[in-house]
């Protein structure tokens, strides 16, 4: 944790934003505390840094499952990993934001193992990025590197940073999966300085999104042991991959959607890595506790009713792409 995040830090309970750091066990370069303590003076909470990330809430919740796919598969999503702009083109794409914001400062919230984390970081904005699993430990031994990196475990519900203190605000790929996709985004809308701007993205709730597998099966699979379920996942990804290609070849989208497991041909991975992605997301659409797609006129009602203004929603590749600016 980086001393000058001092200035931005909130303590979850009380709102108290005078935290204090004790035990201070290890320091890096750069003023970059590893492991020590964060102390409010308010209500006397404590709060663990450990490997240089701040943890500000429990660490086993509804957010498990992620932990766990994103440690296992810390790097499979990386852009610097695939070679391939997959993550990068999704980004802009969905923000339509400039490569380079210096001087920014952008919060991103779910931030899995970092795959949009190292974009943001490139565009040499000051980012303050969380996630509520332990998968930020992957995202901090993927891009605790960065100097303009702020690192931190939190829950998106309470959210330890000032509020009205960012410029931009990302969600990519995370409010479906939370219990209360509404009310996150609420919290989210509350960081924004006047004139910033909030983009998400969340899953669809149309017929043809609905009629899937993973909601025939998902009331079982959400409820098995996870080392259980990602078992069964290798084992099928193993046996129907090369077919959920063929099917994808001949009948596109259609074609893929027959199968009970997801793959990637259409992004021209090699095979390899294609199973990695596909073992991935199999689990990520299988495994959450929470998975609660929206239609488009419910995500416009929540810009507008929260005061937004130049609010474009649209259909993307992951469901519904919105983003709105807060008024000056």
């Amino acid at each position: 944790m980086k001393i000058k995040a001092l200035d931005y830090y909130q303590c979850p309970r009380c709102r108290n934003d005078n935290l204090m750091l004790s035990e201070i066990n290890e320091t890096a370069i750069e003023r970059e505390i590893l492991n020590a303590h964060l102390d409010c003076p308010g209500c006397g909470a404590s709060y663990d840094i450990r490997g240089g990330v701040p943890w500000f809430a429990p660490e086993r919740n509804y957010a498990d499952s992620f932990g766990f796919q994103w440690n296992l598969h810390a790097k499979t999503q990386l852009d610097t990993y695939t070679d391939y702009p997959i993550s990068r083109d999704r980004l802009f794409g969905a923000t339509e934001w400039p490569t380079k914001m210096t001087g920014q400062i952008i919060l991103e919230a779910g931030s899995g193992s970092g795959r949009f984390t190292e974009i943001l970081l490139q565009t040499e904005a000051t980012i303050f990025s969380f996630d509520y699993s332990s998968a930020v430990n992957a995202n901090w031994a993927n891009n605790g590197r960065y100097p303009n990196l702020n690192l931190f475990q939190g829950d998106i519900f309470n959210i330890p940073l000032r509020q009205v203190s960012f410029d931009k605000v990302l969600c990519l790929g995370v409010l479906q999966h939370t219990p209360d996709p509404e009310k996150a985004f609420k919290s989210l809308a509350k960081y924004l300085r006047p004139g910033g701007e909030l983009v998400i993205d969340v899953f669809s709730r149309r017929l043809v999104s609905l009629l899937r597998w993973k909601y025939l099966l998902r009331p079982l699979t959400k409820r098995m042991n996870r080392e259980f379920l990602y078992r069964i996942v290798c084992l099928a990804v193993s046996v129907l991959l090369p077919l959920a290609i063929i099917l994808r070849g001949a009948l596109g989208r259609f074609g893929a959607r027959l199968m009970p497991i997801v793959e990637y041909s259409n992004l021209g991975l090699p095979y390899k890595l294609n199973k990695e992605w596909a073992l991935l997301d199999t689990f990520d659409m299988y495994s959450p506790q929470h998975d609660h797609p929206q239609s488009i006129y419910t995500v416009e009602r929540w810009f507008k009713e929260a005061g937004f203004v130049d609010i474009v929603i649209r259909y993307g590749q992951n469901g519904i792409i919105a983003k709105g600016r807060w008024p000056e």
